[in-house]
């Protein structure tokens, strides 16, 4: 082909200009031909639209058309023009098609049909040629750059935390090791363990389960910051909600008390969300259509009483309604689904655990609105968050959502050396392995406060999807670590 520049399939199709020749390049979804016209749908991932291409078949030979199938990848050179069918404006009348690459349709596992998403997790590598997942990376995309455009206009710092590590943010030991020594015969220490003075830090390391730590060293120092990479968590659960491998936001801010906390994360999720809707509305309108589509085919019991779009509009639309733990407690204790035994996990009193169906109760059917839930039992929290006056809360905070529950959690940390070393102690955390972390309470500490935001429950509430392994590119789940 002669030199013209290729554009965008997003651009073609918004443009106005028939009658100008234009080169495009992508992947065919599906072609009808007859003995005088084809009609080719190409799409080359700049948006969920397909161009309509139309070819006369006797013109550019039978070897050419022979080698155009569904999934093949064509250069397509023509002229724009007022299309003659409905959903789009333009169409392409082809003057000359190169393919670059075929696709056996004997063996192509994307024919134009309807595909599960659990076949679709099996080939996670061509996945994203679909409507569906094409959608979800495009989504999540303007989701990652929201993030940073939020955090940049607030003036607060980006932090790259390390993803090995020696320390157990969470405290829960459900981590990645990180070694080199051999599994077969590792050398031993005369007690007969590990010497893991031989292994390559010298010490036991892992794959991190969160930037948090480190990140309130660099906000004790930049006051903002925000921590936004991969974290690992080696819990053996096969979830519709857990991953093995995960993407975290973090931000750490010194100065700020809890309620700062949690004025800051409603503004940040109410910023994701309208960005997105801004930014991505063909996609999230076809997302919210193929979760009315799925909706359909679940239980009655199990149908969402809101779709996809009207759950974000939720969001944006409600100031989020603010209570302690402990006036949640007897709501829930005190609600109907309790009182009846419908909740699979019966509430019995203070202290508690909260469950997803607990959180969605709150928000869904008590308060009609995004809940923050605030000052919960030291009991059920980990040791970093500060302890409040009546000796039995922490200044904790979790933000729920319809669908879904818990979206972001977060807490003023503790500040205060004496009290953080005692429940430290309390909860068996070695205060030498934290010497670093206990440095910034001996050496000018502040009040401080974070919260956390897992990505990708982030991205699975706003595309409606409804498996977290189905919005990120290539789960790593028990037993699945392909591709």
């Amino acid at each position: 082909m002669a030199e013209l520049k290729r554009t965008q399939i997003k651009a073609v199709l918004a443009s106005d200009e028939t009658g100008t020749e234009v080169l495009v390049k992508g992947w065919v979804r599906t072609k009808r031909e007859s003995k005088n016209v084809a009609f080719i749908a190409l799409n080359d991932g700049s948006v969920i639209h397909n161009l309509q291409v139309v070819a006369d078949p006797q013109a550019l030979g039978e070897e050419t058309m022979r080698l155009i199938t569904t999934g093949s990848c064509l250069a397509v050179r023509g002229t724009l023009s007022e299309s003659q069918g409905a959903g789009q404006k333009v169409e392409l009348l082809a003057s000359d098609i190169e393919v670059y690459g075929t696709a056996d349709p004997e063996k192509y596992p994307l024919q134009p049909k309807k595909h599960s998403l659990e076949f679709l997790r099996e080939i996670a590598h061509l996945r994203v040629r679909t409507n569906t997942f094409g959608a979800v990376y495009r989504l999540r995309h303007a989701l990652i750059f929201a993030v940073h455009n939020f955090f940049n206009e607030r003036g607060f710092y980006n932090v790259h935390t390390p993803i090995i590590t020696g320390s157990d943010a969470e405290g829960a030991g459900e981590t990645f090791r990180v070694t080199t020594l051999p599994f077969d015969n590792p050398p031993r220490t005369d007690e007969g363990g590990i010497d893991y003075k031989k292994d390559f830090f010298e010490k036991e390391a892992n794959l991190t389960v969160s930037g948090q730590l480190e990140g309130e060293l660099a906000a004790l120092a930049l006051s903002n910051i925000y921590t936004f990479g991969p974290t690992f968590r080696a819990e053996n659960s096969n979830t519709s909600r857990h991953l093995a491998e995960f993407w975290m936001i973090e931000p750490e801010m010194a100065f700020y008390d809890l309620q700062d906390n949690m004025d800051l994360a409603e503004d940040f999720l109410k910023y994701l969300i309208r960005y997105a809707l801004d930014n991505c509305a063909d996609d999230l309108l076809f997302l919210d259509k193929r979760a009315a589509d799925e909706d359909k085919l679940k239980a009655a019991n199990e149908r969402s009483e809101m779709g996809l779009m009207e759950r974000l509009q939720f969001v944006l639309e409600n100031e989020f309604e603010r209570l302690p733990y402990t006036e949640a407690i007897e709501i829930l204790r005190n609600s109907k689904p309790n009182k009846k035994k419908k909740f699979n996990y019966v509430i019995e009193g203070w202290g508690a655990d909260l469950q997803s169906e607990h959180e969605r109760y709150l928000v869904e059917k008590h308060f009609k609105k995004p809940v923050i839930l605030f000052n919960y039992p030291k009991e059920i929290k980990a040791f970093y968050m500060r302890q409040n006056d009546d000796n039995k809360t922490v200044a904790a905070m979790d933000i729920l959502f319809p669908g879904i529950g818990e979206i972001v959690g977060g807490s003023q940390r503790e500040e205060r050396l004496d009290k953080l070393t005692e429940r430290m102690e309390a909860m068996h955390i070695p205060a030498e392995e934290m010497w670093w972390y206990l440095d910034t309470r001996r050496f000018g500490t502040a009040p401080h406060s974070g919260f956390g935001l897992g990505f990708e429950r982030l991205v699975q509430f706003v595309s409606g999807m409804g498996n977290i392994r189905d919005v990120i590119p290539f789960p790593r789940t028990p037993g699945n670590a392909e591709f």
